[in-house]
């Protein structure tokens, strides 16, 4: 595969069991030997408390989630492209030393009763 482009959800948790927020996006996935680039849309466009929020929560820690449709994630840093809205993803890695349990560290989130299964990991 050397490209992808959907819908996909950007979550922000603020630790195991609890996330903040959920912001639907549509991404651009391109693969180019063992890098990859990612560019996102909020979907719908962010306008006033959303844009707010996020903003907020960027501000706090630009480490989000990036959930698919069919379950799958990926943990990722978002960066403000663009005035226009768009989003640059990067895949995230931690630090070198970075202390265990940090909000940013790779987890599971707990599903919600309605998803009624696990998420798989990307």
């Amino acid at each position: 595969m050397d490209s992808f482009e959907g819908a996909a959800t950007l979550e922000w948790w603020a630790n195991r069991s609890t996330c903040l927020a959920g912001f639907g996006v549509r991404v651009a996935v391109r693969v180019s030997g063992n890098d990859w680039t990612c560019e996102a849309v909020p979907d719908p466009p962010l306008a006033g408390e959303d844009q707010d929020s996020f903003g907020f929560l960027m501000a706090l820690d630009p480490v989000f989630t990036l959930r698919f449709d069919d379950e799958s994630l990926l943990h990722v840093n978002v960066a403000v492209a663009g005035r226009d809205g768009r989003l640059t993803l990067t895949a995230y890695r931690a630090e070198p030393g970075e202390p265990a349990g940090t909000r940013a560290l790779p987890y599971t989130p707990v599903p919600t009763r309605s998803a009624g299964r696990s998420p798989g990991n990307l």
